[in-house]
């Protein structure tokens, strides 16, 4: 007989390495184009900074973010979180993450295409963006302050 309760912690342990692996990406990519604007462009080294930010973009980040998603509304379906105060802010924070992860595929097709006009220093500090809503996310999913 199917046990529901087992269901729910095989989604939620999927969502916790869903989540996991975005956030990996997310937090690795800014990384790359803070490097990928010191690499002359037609380099070697920028073609190589190319290939990884969109294998990682296409090949980690965004089956992650539509894993995690998936898996969180599972969750919050079948837990009836929709009501909760502490759901609806976990739910922005992942809202603007994924709006960042958007603006990092932007980024990505406009290194590819050299169209890159931002900075090193623009990139540092998007880097800090996914790292403070993680950390607001995880503590309104553990605190439930409200």
């Amino acid at each position: 007989m199917f046990d529901w309760s087992d269901f729910y912690l095989w989604v939620k342990a999927f969502h916790v390495i869903a989540v996991i692996s975005w956030m990996a990406g997310m937090l690795y990519m800014p990384r790359l184009f803070v490097y990928h604007c010191a690499a002359e462009v037609g380099s070697v080294q920028s073609e190589t900074f190319k290939i990884m930010e969109r294998r990682l973009y296409k090949a980690i980040m965004n089956p992650a973010m539509i894993a995690a998603w998936a898996a969180g509304l599972v969750i919050a379906w079948q837990q009836s979180f929709f009501a909760s105060g502490w759901f609806h802010a976990k739910l922005a924070a992942v809202v603007l993450m994924t709006v960042i992860h958007l603006l990092l595929g932007r980024y990505v097709r406009d290194f590819a295409a050299d169209r890159n006009k931002r900075s090193h220093k623009f990139y540092r500090v998007i880097n800090e963006i996914p790292t403070l809503l993680m950390v607001g996310a995880v503590i309104v999913v553990i605190v439930k302050p409200f």
